[in-house]
């Protein structure tokens, strides 16, 4: 934990993964090296996590990289882009694979592309192009989960990968439903199974955007995981995703299940993308969790 920050709760330490380059932020990659790296010695450097980057993007990294920079690599590429990818951030000064997100895009045959990501992960580590300890995340499509979503959950479980669940995004269509992320939440915990969220978490509480958008708040999530976790049905995690009340939240947070409790929930829910580092910490600050 940093010094300059102590009172900072594990429950929130690399909680956040810097997608600066992503939208809304779309801040250019220069800038949002140089950013990182000052993030990463600045006040709210526990917050931060890894490095969000898109595949297609890596051989622009060169030149920038002026210590080590841990990238969470989002291969667009499909499972057969995940070798090209290592092999060319294994040759960028620097760098470093903290993590792969790829999402399924055979929505006939969800488990079958599954089985081509373990496959090509399987691969790159006996290339020795990605090492064990890499957490490799498979984002499932949203919606309420059907058979074929649950097998290729099954697939990822079985093969000790991670899941990736999309929170929201630039259409209201990419924002799910409380009933829809507590099932997947439920999905992930029952196959004993870590997960990431992406795009829409900028805020803590959940909350109506300037965009019209119902917007998800990731201490609601983490909130709701926990609650899973002590074995909380459906409708309870539903309840806490969908919970406005900031205060009561944060007063839940460190009274009824305490930061402790919560730390130990982030063993399952990892961390979440965002274009901003800034709106999080100011959240956890205003709520008095930092």
């Amino acid at each position: 934990m940093a010094d300059n920050n102590p009172s900072i709760s594990p429950a929130f330490a690399a909680l956040v993964d810097d997608a600066a380059i992503y939208p809304p932020g779309n801040a250019p990659l220069d800038e949002a090296v140089r950013a990182h790296f000052l993030r990463r010695v600045g006040e709210n450097h526990p917050l931060v996590g890894s490095f969000v980057i898109g595949d297609h993007q890596l051989n622009d990294l060169v030149g920038l990289v002026t210590d080590s920079l841990p990238l969470s690599i989002v291969i667009g590429a499909g499972a057969g882009g995940i070798a090209p990818a290592l092999s060319i951030a294994h040759r960028i000064g620097g760098v470093r694979a903290a993590g792969l997100e790829i999402a399924l895009r055979d929505h006939d045959d969800l488990a079958g592309n599954a089985r081509r990501v373990v496959a090509a992960v399987d691969q790159a580590r006996d290339l020795a192009l990605l090492d064990d300890e890499v957490a490799v995340y498979v984002e499932l499509p949203q919606g309420t989960p059907t058979h074929g979503w649950l097998s290729a959950a099954d697939v990822v479980a079985a093969a000790e990968l991670r899941l990736k669940f999309r929170t929201g995004g630039m259409d209201a269509d990419f924002f799910p439903s409380t009933a829809d992320l507590g099932s997947w939440i439920i999905a992930a915990l029952d196959r004993e199974t870590p997960f990431k969220c992406t795009a829409g978490l900028h805020n803590a509480v959940r909350h109506s955007g300037a965009d019209g958008f119902e917007h998800h708040g990731f201490l609601n999530v983490l909130m709701a995981t926990r609650a899973s976790l002590d074995g909380a049905d459906s409708r309870t995690v539903q309840g806490v995703l969908g919970e406005r009340d900031g205060a009561l939240l944060a007063a839940d947070a460190r009274d009824s299940v305490g930061l402790d409790a919560l730390g130990r929930a982030r063993r399952w829910f990892t961390s979440f993308g965002s274009c901003s580092i800034a709106e999080p910490e100011h959240d956890l600050c205003e709520l008095g969790l930092a």
